[in-house]
């Protein structure tokens, strides 16, 4: 793809309005509608559309106008803010128990809806998160004190897409899948009970915290998808100044990684892992990832030599590797593949992909520009912390931090209000109906 046609689709990513489903290289004409661009194999997902408006009026933890009351509805429902600013979830995190809901954070007033000292866990079907940060940050909890908390995880979740977010400043994961790992009376059903068909796209995932209050110590980790996940597509996300997990991929998960921007990773750009200790005397099974059509930039506290792919425990995998991009902070070549562990894991070529159906990939050349254009909650008006992220990815400069106050810090942002108007916006996919460009607020 030439690179005029690559800009063209940035533009309509930062848009929201670009859907890679057909190939890049459709004309715009016929993408301009599509909210989430890309659904991977939670493709039959709603979430809430249909379902009743339940409006978030006020920035309170809790009570009545709250995020988490309107979580804690019954039925479909499509949740839309008349308030922007800050959740100050004061050390609690927020949780989606209940099945079809949209959290439509694009319906929000400049700046905004950003959750901090707190996280948001999802065990329902039918999710659709957008368009919101989550920064947990300290707390101001002692080091290795136990308060380990994830930006956004699901558990035994299954339907759910979480699209054009942020996170940041997690004291375990900024953004995982999860679940019980080992539930059924086979191999075979053990995917039915953890987190399965979950696309994570357009997000930022940086700067989890290093040396922080998790009980382990360092503890900087990207995304997690555990033991035995399946259909699981990570796309178009931003990585930053995690030392791991970028992602990490454990036991007989199965995850397609594609047009993932990776930059400054510690130790870790993506690996996969079966701990043999955790799954005792159970049988290994065979995973499987695709990496494709992504980038890996090495930075400041990138370890030298770092590659794309690492393969670490005692389980095999089959992996697909296409069209990736790896190099250091001077533009060096870094290697594709390698080891972490002396066990007895080993990398079975896999002559197909696994991917969704329909999807297809963007070329690695170019992927840069997309992203910086795509990614995150507000990619119309970009927040002070995003906005420093990607200045950081995009001049080679960032790091990976032991607290938020070694970044940006908590935001502070002023609350605004703007009531919603159900005519100004398409309810099936929750996009402006003048445009994602008609969101941004005009500066004086």
């Amino acid at each position: 793809m030439k690179l005029p046609a690559i800009r063209k689709i940035a533009l309509a990513l930062a848009m929201g309005a670009c859907s890679l489903t057909a190939h890049p290289s459709a004309s715009a004409s016929g993408m301009d509608r599509a909210a989430i661009d890309v659904r991977g194999w939670a493709a039959d997902t709603k979430g809430g559309a249909g379902g009743a408006i339940v409006r978030v009026t006020n920035l309170n933890a809790g009570g009545e106008g709250s995020l988490a009351a309107a979580l804690a509805t019954d039925g479909a429902r499509i949740i839309v803010f008349e308030v922007g600013g800050v959740i100050d979830l004061q050390g609690a995190s927020l949780n989606i128990r209940k099945p079809h809901v949209t959290v439509a954070g694009q319906t929000a007033p400049h700046p905004g809806i950003t959750l901090i000292r707190g996280g948001l866990s999802v065990s329902a079907s039918d999710v659709i998160v957008q368009h919101i940060a989550v920064r947990p940050g300290e707390n101001g909890k002692p080091k290795k004190s136990g308060w380990e908390v994830d930006g956004l995880s699901t558990s035994g979740a299954s339907n759910v897409i979480v699209d054009h977010c942020s996170f940041s400043w997690a004291t375990d994961e900024n953004l995982s899948a999860s679940g019980a790992r080992f539930n059924g009376k086979t191999p075979e059903d053990w995917p039915n009970g953890t987190s399965h068909r979950v696309t994570y796209s357009h997000n930022i995932i940086a700067e989890g915290l290093r040396n922080s209050a998790h009980g382990k110590g360092e503890h900087s980790k990207g995304t997690l998808i555990h033991d035995n996940a399946e259909q699981i597509l990570l796309y178009g996300n931003l990585y930053s100044s995690n030392v791991e997990r970028n992602p990490l991929v454990k036991g007989g998960a199965k995850v397609a990684v594609v047009n993932n921007l990776i930059h400054n990773p510690g130790k870790r750009a993506v690996h996969y892992n079966l701990i043999a200790h955790e799954w005792g005397e159970r049988a290994p099974r065979t995973g499987a990832v695709t990496v494709v059509g992504n980038v890996l930039r090495g930075g400041p506290d990138t370890s030298p030599k770092t590659p794309l792919f690492s393969l670490g425990g005692s389980g095999d995998v089959s992996l697909f590797m296409q069209d990736n991009i790896a190099v250091d902070a001077n533009g060096e070549p870094l290697p594709m593949m390698g080891r972490y562990t002396a066990d007895t894991a080993r990398v079975i070529q896999a002559d197909q992909p696994y991917l969704p159906p329909g999807l297809a990939p963007l070329p690695a050349q170019g992927l840069e520009s997309v992203i910086y254009a795509s990614a995150g909650m507000r990619s119309w008006q970009r927040d002070a912390i995003d906005f420093k992220i990607l200045s950081d990815v995009a001049e080679g400069r960032g790091n990976i931090v032991d607290s938020e106050a070694q970044s940006s810090g908590y935001p502070a942002y002023a609350p605004t209000r703007k009531a919603f108007v159900a005519d100004d916006w398409n309810l099936a996919d929750m996009s402006p109906k003048a445009g994602w460009q008609s969101l941004a607020v005009k500066r004086p």
